[in-house]
């Protein structure tokens, strides 16, 4: 007799269970897939993304996040490439010092994080803001390497040149032309 009751008792609540399951589990579900819908919209067979954002923790204590206005999903030889506008950057490195870009336009490798930027490039690192029309974050070989209408803005003066690659691990920073015969602007303050 026992045995029927617990059995009784079972079936009861593994159909509740079901009921349950039913009601509020799948609805849920579906919640989430009508707000990634909303979120996504498609357009001949591109993904396109709102307000997308990307968080990379690295081994050595350093991160990366990078968030877009809008992004596009592409494939490009098997690697899931991000075109993004309207995007912001932060890069902290291991010993909390933040490098801050802004650009119209990137493009965001998702399994190497290298990014490329392009168009109204604003960099805020300390306090010193360089703008430029590209940069490559270069996540392999630890550099930045920035260029084209480089304007530098820092405690102690302005400057101009053409390439200004810096090392993430070491901090060191080159600057150069394109062309030798011509000079680094540098104006003190």
């Amino acid at each position: 007799m026992k045995k029927k009751i617990y059995f009784t008792f079972f079936i009861i609540i593994f159909l509740i269970t079901i009921f349950i399951y039913q009601k509020t589990i799948k609805n849920q579900t579906s919640e989430v897939d009508k707000i990634i819908e909303e979120n996504s919209l498609t357009e001949n067979s591109n993904n396109l993304i709102k307000n997308l954002k990307y968080n990379v923790n690295f081994k050595n204590n350093s991160s990366y996040s990078i968030t877009a206005g809008e992004s596009e999903l592409i494939d490009e030889n098997n690697i899931e490439i991000i075109i993004m506008k309207n995007v912001e950057a932060i890069f902290t490195s291991s010993d909390n010092k933040i490098l801050k870009i802004t650009s119209k336009n990137a493009k965001y490798n998702n399994s190497l994080y290298n990014t490329k930027f392009e168009n109204q490039i604003r960099i805020e690192y300390l306090e010193n803001i360089i703008t430029s029309e590209k940069l490559f974050l270069n996540f392999e070989e630890n550099v930045v390497i920035i260029s084209d209408n480089i304007v530098y803005e820092g405690l102690k003066g302005m400057g101009k040149a053409d390439i200004i690659k810096i090392d993430l691990i070491s901090k060191n920073i080159e600057i150069s032309m394109r062309d030798t015969e011509e000079n680094i602007e540098i104006i003190s303050k």
